[in-house]
């Protein structure tokens, strides 16, 4: 689609059109809605100025690109949004030319857009990355490195801030729509050059006081000008006019420019204008009403949220942390009740993870709560300032295995390998919501080590047997076999469960047993089972799984077991439905208990 021939009324009348197809569409499938609604014109304006045939295109995190996909080849197929086979929720390189990086994690988009604008330079091309990262993103550490090399390096970028909740300068009235109007013209971009000119032939004694006037002159962008770039705004970012206007100054200027646009989450759905942090990633929904068309369940994240409330009454050593998601994570009721012992420290996860050492270390008892893929960003905070001196800070793991829809930057199945590697951590995982609890309670008790527990979206797999307490390093055996143990590990274990079910109408007998922990694992247990032949279930990648872990411990202890793996190949698990995404990679209970009676059936 070219819409650099369109009148302005035609361009309203896109960004009508934009919306209400997200709007269809996520009512439909789910998705992100509030930001990528007050980001259309925005995107609109990108794709008015700039060339997406060469130019750069980057979004940070992502998930406020959907006019993006529809204005770069993706307008008819973007009914099937975050569905298997569909459209991906985030920018992806392999599903579009105009995708130029994939995101999902927030604050690269700046790092990609310098290293880009490096790349531009040594092949002397005419190309102008263009950024659009949100006020939330910009509070993350790796933006500001990004933006105080590119200050330093005057790479023409251009920056688009869309600032829809956090007020970063914010517009009064009339008189500062006037001086952003100005500040965005030639007029001042030239004045304001002059009069640096002017600043460096001052005297010395003039210099402070002139400099001062210049930053009162520039109050709304002091922070970025300081760092060496431009800073035209705020401008109203659902203004097309406006932000064609502005865009097109912004690129003319040929250096790094911050375009800081307000624009209104949810615009254009009534029930979804404002800050409601509820519509910004939905399930499928009622237009007309904005009600859920799913009632929602029993989640394992809410089984967290309720007994942590319930130990943190009862211990005021507990305390926590979540890094921009109380809500995804649970952690939202305690911020609200104890608000000087639980914080929100934004997109910060190394942060987070560091700062909760040091409430271990003065004697409290501190929760990470926060997503598997997202514990990625915290990754060497934990070798280094947890685990070196043996800090108990508690990591409870969210979103570990499928997500489903938001696809690769978000699966949660890299957590196990991760972690295991590291000394001075203790490692488990609870099969149902009973036994979540029982991890809470085993994880405040224990000091010895840092501790890290994981537990899935929505709810876990049924087993059908009492929980019991954790015990440090203790499996269970949930039913015994002399022949075919399945070895579950966390939701793998209610997946053994049911598979062992299913097979049991098949005539095949096997065993159950509850992993529970996977550092240290359970060496008197392990050596003592009968069965010979162990499969390996647990939602992670098989590369740095639990089956390797057992089959080097059946290596140090001189055991002869056929191991047989069904975690997740070494890929790239895609989005979709999370019940699509598991027959497709054949962990469905139906295609388990399938290859198991093969293997049975042909002597494996």
């Amino acid at each position: 689609m070219n819409i650099k021939e369109y009148s302005l009324e035609e361009l309203n009348k896109l960004s009508d059109d934009i919306r209400n197809k997200i709007i269809q569409s996520v009512a439909k499938n789910g998705g992100h809605l509030s930001s990528t609604l007050g980001a259309t014109e925005l995107i609109i304006g990108m794709h008015y100025v700039f060339d997406k045939e060469k130019d750069p295109f980057i979004f940070d995190v992502s998930h406020q690109a959907y006019a993006h996909k529809m204005l770069s080849d993706r307008w008819d197929r973007f009914d099937r949004l975050r569905q298997i086979d569909g459209i991906s929720g985030y920018t992806r390189p392999n599903e579009s030319k105009y995708d130029y990086f994939s995101a999902g994690h927030s604050s690269t988009s700046i790092s990609i857009a310098v290293g880009a604008a490096k790349a531009i330079k040594l092949k002397k091309e005419n190309r102008v990355p263009v950024v659009m990262i949100g006020d939330g993103s910009i509070t993350a550490g790796m933006a500001y490195e990004a933006l105080n090399e590119l200050g330093y390096r005057k790479y023409p970028v251009v920056i688009i801030l869309n600032d829809n909740e956090m007020s970063i300068g914010k517009p009064t009235g009339a008189i500062s729509k006037y001086l952003t109007k100005m500040k965005a013209g030639k007029f001042y971009q030239g004045m304001k050059e002059k009069f640096k000119g002017f600043l460096d032939n001052l005297p010395q004694d003039f210099k402070y006081a002139a400099k001062k006037f210049e930053e009162m002159f520039a109050i709304n962008g002091i922070f970025f000008e300081e760092m060496g770039l431009e800073y035209i705004g705020p401008i109203d970012g659902n203004n097309l006019e406006e932000v064609i206007e502005t865009l097109k100054i912004a690129k003319s200027l040929n250096k790094p420019v911050i375009v800081h646009a307000k624009t209104i989450k949810g615009k254009g759905y009534e029930q979804a204008e404002g800050y409601f942090e509820h519509w910004h990633g939905v399930g499928p929904f009622d237009i007309e009403t904005g009600k859920p068309i799913k009632k929602s369940s029993l989640n394992a994240t809410k089984v967290f949220s309720n007994y942590l409330l319930k130990k943190a009454a009862e211990n005021e050593k507990i305390v926590g942390v979540t890094a921009a998601m109380p809500s995804g994570t649970g952690m939202k009721e305690l911020l609200d009740k104890y608000p000087e012992r639980f914080w929100d420290v934004a997109i910060a996860e190394q942060h987070a993870v560091t700062s909760m050492a040091a409430l271990a270390k003065e004697g409290f008892r501190p929760f990470v709560a926060i997503y598997s893929t997202f514990l990625q960003r915290g990754f060497d905070q934990i070798i280094h300032d947890v685990c070196i001196d043996k800090y108990p800070v508690i990591f409870a793991i969210d979103r570990a295995g499928i997500v489903g829809q938001d696809g690769e930057t978000h699966q949660g199945v890299f957590d196990i390998g991760y972690l295991k590697i590291i000394p001075n951590i203790t490692i488990f995982a609870p099969r149902c919501f009973k036994t979540l609890e029982y991890a809470i309670d085993f994880a405040i008790d224990y000091t010895q080590t840092a501790t890290a527990f994981r537990y899935p979206r929505g709810a876990f797999y049924e087993v059908e047997v009492e929980a019991k307490p954790f015990e440090l390093g203790k499996a269970e055996i949930l039913k015994d076999s002399n022949n075919i143990m399945l070895i579950g590990y966390g939701n793998g274990v209610g997946r053994a469960w049911q598979v062992s079910k299913e097979l049991e109408k098949r005539g095949i007998e096997v065993g159950v047993l509850d992993l529970r922990f996977i550092k240290p694992l359970d060496i008197e247990l392990l050596k003592s089972l009968k069965a010979d032949k162990w499969f390996i279930l647990s939602d992670n990648n098989k590369i740095g799984g639990v089956a390797e872990s057992l089959e080097a411990f059946c290596n140090e202890n001189n055991l002869n077991k056929k191991i047989i793996s069904f975690e997740f190949e070494d890929k790239f698990i895609p989005h979709g439905e999370t019940k699509d995404i598991e027959k497709m990679l054949e962990v469905d209970i139906n295609s388990l208990a399938n290859k198991i009676e093969w293997m049975v059936n042909n002597g494996y």
